[in-house]
């Protein structure tokens, strides 16, 4: 196995690069979003490029992420596995800041220097309004390189998070080429909804606020053959 996330996401896209990767539906908008390996790369890319190039943070820095499970979250978070940081899972100091507009009141327990909002609207629509003290998110990683060379080693947490969504793969059932349908409530837990499924070399089509009226369809249109709804 792997022990480098960054290393793990490049496998996951280098068989064919141009396939679905990752696919968000949100049934309460009406919102589908679909990005292949290349287009979630580059996400991932200009997130790391932002980091590095803008914050100076790397190995040994510590990111905090207040995101549900989306596609913007996924490339904030792979980009700051590639860029070396640790994700912090509980509330603390870290060096950047990354929160959905309605869960910036929990900043203060998450005190950084460097802090972005993110819409997580459709077509990665900026901010109306950006919160006091935070940029946006969506604007700023813009204009970022397309390019990132990940560090070799990654982060420090990366072993323990790999093995972790090896083992929930293993529980799920999920092989190398599956296209995984996710409930994005009944899993909000990044290593089941992301990591799990990069690890094998799955796709991924996550839905937020699931209607179970359209399951079906969408399990067919999609052409999901594991269901984790």
């Amino acid at each position: 196995m792997a022990e480098n996330i960054a290393r793990v996401f490049a496998d996951a896209v280098a068989p064919d690069p141009t396939r679905p990767l990752l696919t968000w539906y949100d049934d309460a908008t009406g919102e589908r979003t679909e990005l292949s390996g290349a287009t979630l790369a580059n996400w991932v890319n200009k997130t790391a490029n932002l980091l590095v190039d803008e914050l100076a943070v790397g190995p040994d820095d510590t990111a905090g992420v207040l995101l549900p499970p989306h596609w913007q979250t996924a490339a904030v978070l792979v980009g700051c596995w590639s860029a070396g940081l640790t994700v912090a899972e509980a509330p603390g100091p870290v060096d950047v800041l990354f929160a959905a507009a309605d869960r910036v009141p929990e900043a203060p327990a998450w005190p950084a220097n460097e802090r972005y909002a993110l819409a997580l609207a459709p077509f990665a629509m900026p901010l109306r309004e950006v919160p006091p003290g935070f940029a946006d998110y969506v604007v700023e990683v813009r204009g970022h390189g397309d390019h990132f060379t990940p560090y070799p080693s990654g982060g420090a947490a990366d072993t323990d998070l790999l093995a972790r969504a090896a083992g929930r793969a293993t529980e799920f059932g999920l092989a190398a080429g599956d296209r995984v349908l996710v409930d994005a409530a009944r899993h909000p837990d990044f290593v089941d909804w992301l990591l799990a499924p990069l690890t094998v070399g799955a796709s991924v089509v996550l839905c937020g606020n699931l209607d179970p009226s359209r399951l079906d369809a969408r399990t067919a249109t999609e052409k999901v053959t594991r269901s984790l709804a």
